[in-house]
């Protein structure tokens, strides 16, 4: 732990001051002058459990002397172990009880706790001996306005008014910042309001000095879970269990989290490998899992919405990213996925507004002004010679699948089988077939094409495209020329 420079430095005034005393405990006890001195000395090397170690010693040494529990006491207020700076700071009056800095500095945190009452007592000790203390006044005249505001914060909250329960709680928090009971009404008023990462801070900002608190790392644990953070919401759980591995709702919440967390893990790894089937696989265990916390149940249909495209099952993939929108309507990742999945389904006009609702959302976002673009191109093209529809096959079909469709599509319409003026009719579609094949089976030429670019324009098609390519014919006893047919 490093201290802000501000409050190290009080604290070694504050411990010079100290040493200046001139206390005939001390000279007594030159140990304890000692270990003060060496604690001093690791407090500015910020070796703060080193520093503790030797205040330790000092109170040990001479256990009824005040300004060794005095001394320890500001090292534990500097380093935040507020519970055990109060401690020995009533250790101190009790064995000096007109020890004026002692009575403030437990008023004060008393004060910051909220501990309205209990502060308004040392104030007035301080006062009785300090009647111009400033300090002490200060905090005593600000207890009363507190108060009301305390009273007015509660009402607030009872009556549903978060937002200004939250504004009366964060000037009250200014002023008593280590109240934990305000704190954590604060975190109910965020979490009502939706903003889960204020409601977070507030409840870490408790759980710095209340560590064993089990319900707070419970509620910690829902609150990442409910943003769909499920490594946050283990860790957190984790800390509970910790405490009591016993713990029924946190065991419970431990166990479900985990069952997720790694479902999601793997179906992200199998992404990241390639392995959509098995992506699919997970998405499929996982999804029937989780009905209540919308954040999880998005990110289990997107994942499966995308690792279901990049297998190919385009409409499975409009399904599952359909039921990811019904979550967020305005998700341009599920909207983008969607539009892909779209396209591979010929539904250009579907996709076209998938897209164009993802630029409305976010003008920047390349990857959807790229598959408007692509959309359009397609739309177009659609009109024209589509070499999927001619082969009859997917957008996502690969080239084994591409071959055996041709081959199918050429033996069907081979111009040999036809007489008169079917021939010609025949010979055109053997034409567009042939066509086809040499696309989509040459990836430059499929990219181009699936890009919405037709790689085959007629120029190009005069310039050297042989249909026939790929056939030897031979004459079968002077009788009509006939095609063999010969795959590569």
């Amino acid at each position: 732990m490093v201290l802000p420079v501000h409050i190290l430095l009080s604290l070694l005034y504050i411990l010079r001051d100290i040493a200046d005393v001139k206390c005939q405990e001390w000279l007594d006890h030159p140990d304890v002058d000692r270990h003060i001195q060496l604690g001093r000395e690791l407090l500015t090397q910020g070796l703060y459990d080193d520093a503790l170690s030797h205040y330790h010693a000092a109170v040990e040494a001479d256990p009824y002397n005040y300004l060794t529990y005095y001394t320890r006491a500001t090292v534990y207020l500097a380093i935040g172990r507020i519970a055990s700076a109060i401690k020995d700071l009533s250790k101190v009056i009790e064995l000096k009880p007109d020890f004026a800095s002692a009575r403030l500095q437990r008023g004060n945190i008393l004060f910051k706790q909220g501990k309205l009452d209990e502060a308004h007592i040392d104030y007035e000790n301080v006062l009785r001996v300090d009647p111009m203390n400033s300090e002490a006044h200060h905090g005593y005249n600000l207890i009363e306005p507190i108060k009301r505001d305390v009273q007015l914060a509660y009402s607030l909250f009872a009556d549903h008014s978060y937002h200004e329960a939250v504004d009366v709680l964060t000037r009250l928090l200014q002023e008593v910042p280590w109240d934990a009971k305000l704190r954590e009404m604060r975190a109910h008023c965020y979490e009502k309001l939706g903003d889960l990462m204020s409601a977070i801070s507030d409840l870490r900002g408790i759980l710095k000095s209340q560590t064993d608190s089990q319900l707070r790392y419970l509620k910690l644990s829902e609150l990442y879970y409910e943003m769909g953070d499920t490594e946050e919401s283990l860790n957190s759980i984790r800390e509970c269990l910790r405490f009591d591995p016993d713990h029924k709702g946190c065991f419970t919440h431990y166990k479900y989290v985990k069952k997720i967390a790694a479902l999601l893990k793997a179906m992200q790894n199998f992404m990241n490998e390639g392995n959509f089937v098995e992506c699919i696989a997970r998405a499929e265990k996982a999804i029937p899992l989780e009905t209540k916390v919308p954040r999880i149940m998005y990110t289990l249909r997107a994942k499966h919405c995308k690792c279901l495209n990049k297998a190919g099952k385009s409409m499975e993939a409009v399904k599952a990213c359909t039921e990811a929108l019904e979550i967020y309507p305005d998700d341009l990742d599920a909207l983008c996925e969607r539009g892909d999945a779209h396209i591979a389904n010929e539904n250009f006009d579907d996709a076209i507004q998938d897209f164009q609702k993802a630029t409305n959302l976010n003008d920047h976002s390349q990857r959807a002004h790229d598959g408007l673009r692509r959309a359009q191109k397609l739309q177009k093209q659609a009109k024209k010679r589509n070499y999927y529809a001619i082969l009859g096959v997917k957008r996502t079909a690969n080239k084994r699948e591409i071959l055996k469709a041709y081959r199918k599509m050429a033996q069907k319409w081979h111009p040999d089988n036809f007489q008169g003026d079917e021939k010609g009719t025949a010979e055109k579609k053997f034409i567009d077939i042939a066509a086809a094949k040499e696309v989509l089976t040459d990836p430059e030429k499929r990219q181009k094409f699936d890009n919405g670019e037709d790689p085959l324009d007629p120029e190009s098609q005069q310039q050297g495209f042989n249909p026939f390519a790929g056939f030897h014919h031979f004459d079968r006893g002077g009788g009509p020329f006939t095609f063999k047919f010969h795959f590569s």
